[in-house]
């Protein structure tokens, strides 16, 4: 305990003997001890000394520690002193009062042995990690350190033994959800080393949910604002993401790319910027670089970049190209950064070409970075990033490059002077004093007329002013004026890659090239002399020029044919000779450099001789020459001729191309029409299927109203052997026919009796109803006349409900009539072709007894309107026999009076008649007896009303 407190303290040096035996004393006590307090001041002491006595510690104490780690796992403050001396011991990260000179440089060395000790049990591993789960800071902290520290001594030994613990990746990604932030961005440190070069771990952390966890924090820290744990997050999603073409393919798919865009907003005041700031903006620039790296897998690469226009990053990061007041190196960045995200991007490529510079007038963006390349005043990384970006703006965009080309050509320059074109500009620094320009220039002009035939014999146009007083020359020709002076050999590297791009596939060029009779002496000279190594560079690069002036000719000029040309070189250069000159370009260490990547980096300036393009050309042309080279005339003529045959295969290639281009768009539109076609099939079908069902539906319908008309019977005994056409049956249709000749019959029944009812009130005026006849007989037909008024009342009502029944079975044997018609015309497309020709001449006739039918029920109708006029003048009739009935109740009224007087009179006859027929009977005359009379008159009037019963 005393050494313990004194070594709190400034404990004065011992000697290395003392020390050995104190670190002992500790060890045992560790070991031996039977009270945890004890174990527990030793672990402490030994950690106190293991900072300065790194060797005694680690080599006397390591194993009693970790049996610690494994025994006393209850108590945490043991632990967590265990674990801090391992870290000790381990770590090479020593605190700055601690490093002195007079230490050994061996001691870096301790931490990667110690490690080495400590991983050799892989239990021990897995012991630190179940340790690291533990919540309790003191146990949880350190562990998380010593962890780090051991993958930083032997990172993929540790890898692989994490790498199969189970769970062991899972369990350290909980670090990042820990609510205190010191272990929280220590666990993102140890996530760093852990997926440092190890797939499988990067992506087994990328599924983990990291890319979100990731984001969260640098969005809580404050995005670029924000401290050194932004920057430690961007470390560790560069190490997720570089390289991986899993993790990059689900940070895109997962909709990562869109929660960059806020990382790039910039205030219009960028003075001031921290170095934090500066930092984490030029990490997040390069995480964006990550995604679009030209050597990543294209398609890869193209989905991102249209991920970052759609979402606005790349509009985000014009927005910081044309600000103002941003630090060098963030603008440098930020320019390489829109080069790859446009690359090969058309869409990209042409919204950066339409972006303008914030300047009155506004100038664009492409012009405004042109100025800075040709500007011999500004740093060489930013010249080097324009023209990086101007490379990637024209990389596979033919629309870019006609756009540059056009700003060359007489036609299209500005006569007034007011405007700057990227033509102008090139043409100005392919001209200028600083060699750098002049290479730029013309690595930029060769770029606009890569793989682009056309665009190579319209740049022979452009004629350029010397001087005053002077023809123009054509640029070709000034190009080959300013090669020929002998200016520096970075210039004539630059226009010699210009000239090798602009004649390479392209006859019409050599054939211009050739027509000025001092190039070709200018070239057999250059290769022919013996000069030193910055010349062999040139030399390489002329017998290049030469090789394509003979590859690529096509003999129009007499004293430039192939034959000749090759002849030359025999006699002055020496095949040979001209083959090794040839050589030294892809033998040159530059070009090794230059051909690894597309974006040109360089250490200074005089190093900037290759560019990655020209590279491939060399390596494609320089065997074809040398072959060339040796070929004889015989085998010239062979080689056109199946040139001629290759440009006709071509040319076949690219008919049929266009072909099958056409076809593809006819296709295209027959599967449009096709689709459209179905869709509509699709629509009929369900029609017919909705109408099959309306006739089914209408079946039922019809069904049911047989069943309620009570024909059914009748229906399946006289027609049981018919057949269905057409949806219905034909014995229906012979049941309607019957039922409407019934219908007919009880309507000209009807008839009859209206007519017979018509003629009563003629009877009722007529001469029975004359007051001339005797007394008792008019009172009788007078009384008979009245009932037979009352009885025709009832019968004409009873008329009339019996036409209006049926005028109602006529309009629902009219609607059955309809029904079955668009039965019949719903069920015509339904039909097959396999209808038979019994069916088709029943359905014939069918339709001719519908007709029939139709003819039939419209005369009913008519009948029907015949009938309602015969009841509105029965009707009439009614009315005026019922005045003449109040009339005859009055005369019947008034006979009542005289009958009385009759009644009378008559008894008093009778007495006289009785009296007078005594007398003669006794005088002896024959007289009737009154019996015979009243029955001959009673027999009489039996007869009258008879009569009258019957009218």
């Amino acid at each position: 305990a005393g050494l313990v407190v004194g070594l709190r303290g400034a404990p004065c040096p011992s000697p290395p003997c003392l020390v050995r035996s104190q670190i002992q004393k500790l060890c045992d006590r560790v070991a031996s001890s039977t009270l945890l307090d004890d174990r527990r001041d030793a672990v402490r002491a030994l950690k106190s000394l293991s900072k300065k006595y790194r060797l005694e510690v680690g080599t006397q104490a390591m194993e009693h520690l970790i049996h610690v780690l494994q025994t006393d796992r209850s108590d945490s403050e043991i632990i967590g002193y265990a674990l801090d001396t391992l870290y000790n011991v381990i770590s090479n990260d020593l605190e700055e009062e601690e490093q002195e000179e007079n230490l050994p440089k061996q001691i870096d060395d301790l931490g990667s042995q110690f490690t080495e000790i400590f991983i050799k049990q892989q239990e021990n591993v897995t012991l630190l990690l179940s340790l690291v789960e533990e919540f309790d800071f003191h146990v949880r902290w350190p562990g998380v350190k010593l962890l780090t520290s051991l993958l930083k001594q032997q990172g993929p030994q540790v890898q692989q033994i994490i790498l199969v613990s189970p769970m062991g990746v899972s369990r350290l990604m909980d670090l990042l959800a820990d609510s205190r932030e010191v272990i929280r961005n220590d666990g993102v440190l140890l996530l760093q080393q852990l997926t440092k070069s190890n797939a499988a771990i990067q992506k087994i952390v990328a599924f983990e949910n990291a890319f979100e966890r990731l984001l969260d924090i640098i969005t809580e820290e404050g995005n670029s604002d924000g401290g050194i744990v932004v920057e430690d997050c961007l470390l560790l999603l560069q190490n997720l993401l570089k390289n991986n073409n899993s993790n990059q393919n689900f940070f895109k798919e997962g909709s990562y790319i869109q929660r960059m865009k806020p990382w790039f907003e910039v205030g219009d005041d960028n003075c001031g910027w921290s170095a934090q700031k500066v930092t984490n903006l030029h990490l997040m620039l390069q995480l964006v670089r990550v995604l679009v790296s030209p050597t990543n897998p294209p398609g890869a690469t193209s989905s991102c970049q249209k991920a970052m226009f759609l979402c606005g990053l790349l509009q985000q990061l014009c927005t910081i190209l044309m600000a103002t007041g941003v630090p060098a190196d963030i603008l440098t960045e930020t320019i390489n950064t829109v080069s790859e995200v446009i690359r090969g991007c058309q869409m990209n490529q042409d919204y950066f070409a339409s972006v303008n510079a914030p300047s009155n007038p506004p100038r664009p963006a492409i012009v405004v970075l042109l100025m800075s390349m040709v500007n011999e005043r500004q740093p060489f990384v930013l010249r080097c990033a324009v023209l990086y970006c101007f490379q990637c703006f024209l990389y596979k965009n033919q629309k870019g490059q006609g756009e540059i080309v056009s700003t060359l050509l007489p036609s299209t320059i500005d006569a007034t002077g007011n405007s700057v074109s990227a033509g102008q500009l090139l043409c100005g620094g392919l001209f200028s004093t600083d060699s750098l320009s002049n290479w730029c220039a013309a690595v930029a002009l060769a770029h606009a007329l890569q793989e682009n035939a056309s665009l190579k014999e319209q740049l022979l146009r452009v004629q350029l002013a010397t001087s005053i007083g002077n023809p123009p020359v054509s640029l070709l020709q000034q190009c080959t004026n300013i090669l020929s002076q002998g200016s520096k050999v970075q210039t004539r590297v630059g226009l010699l890659m210009l000239l090798c791009t602009w004649l390479s596939n392209c006859s019409i060029a050599v054939t211009h090239f050739l027509h000025n009779t001092a190039n070709i002496p200018f070239l057999t000279g250059q290769i022919a002399e013996n000069l030193g190594e910055e010349e062999q560079l040139v030399q390489g690069l002329c017998a290049l020029l030469l090789g394509i002036s003979i590859y690529y000719n096509d003999n129009s000029l007499e004293n430039y044919r192939k034959e000749k040309l090759k002849q030359l070189i025999e006699k002055r250069i020496g095949r040979e000779n001209f083959i090794e000159k040839l050589g030294f370009i892809s033998k040159h260490e530059l070009y090794s450099r230059a051909a690894q990547k597309p974006q040109p980096s360089f250490s200074s300036p005089d190093h900037m001789m290759f560019d990655h393009e020209f590279t491939k050309l060399v390596k494609e042309l320089e065997g074809v020459i040398s072959k060339a080279i040796y070929k004889s005339s015989e085998e010239d003529k062979k080689e056109e001729e199946v040139k001629k045959t290759l440009e006709q295969h071509d040319n076949i290639v690219t008919h049929y191309k266009k072909v099958i281009r056409e076809q593809d768009q006819e296709l295209e539109e027959l599967k449009q029409r096709v689709n459209t076609l179905t869709s509509q099939n699709e629509q009929l079908q369900a029609t017919v299927t909705q109408q099959v069902s309306q006739i089914q539906q209408h079946k039922d319908q019809y069904n049911l109203l047989k069943v309620q008309l009570g024909k059914d019977t009748q229906h399946h005994n006289s027609h049981a052997d018919t057949f269905q056409v057409n949806g219905f049956q034909t014995e229906e249709v012979s049941r309607l026919k019957e039922e409407l000749e019934e219908w007919k019959t009880k309507h000209e029944l009807l008839q009859g009796q209206l007519r017979e009812r018509e003629a009563v009130p003629e009877q009722l005026t007529s001469p029975q109803l004359e007051m001339g006849t005797a007394e008792q007989s008019s009172q009788t037909s007078k009384s008979g006349g009245l009932e037979h008024n009352d009885e025709l009342q009832k019968e004409l009502e009873m008329l009339r409900s019996q036409i209006q029944l049926q005028a109602a079975e006529i309009s629902k044997l009219q609607m059955e009539n309809q029904k079955l018609q668009v039965m019949n015309a719903a069920a015509d497309p339904v039909l097959g072709d396999g209808a038979t020709a019994n069916s088709l001449e029943l359905e014939g006739r069918l339709q001719q007894e519908i007709k029939d039918l139709k003819s039939e029920v419209k005369a009913l109708s008519e009948e029907k309107e015949v009938l309602k006029q015969h009841l509105d003048s029965s009707s009439s009739t009614v009315a005026i026999l019922q005045d003449e009935k109040s009339k005859l109740q009055q005369e019947v009224a008034e006979s009542k009076k005289e009958q009385d007087d009759l009644l009378v009179l008559l008894a008093d006859q009778d007495q006289k008649l009785l009296a007078l027929k005594t007398k003669l009977k006794d005088l002896g005359f024959p007289v009737e007896d009154e019996d015979d009379i009243e029955s001959g008159d009673q027999g009489d009037e039996d007869e009258d009303g008879d009569e009258e019963e019957q009218d």
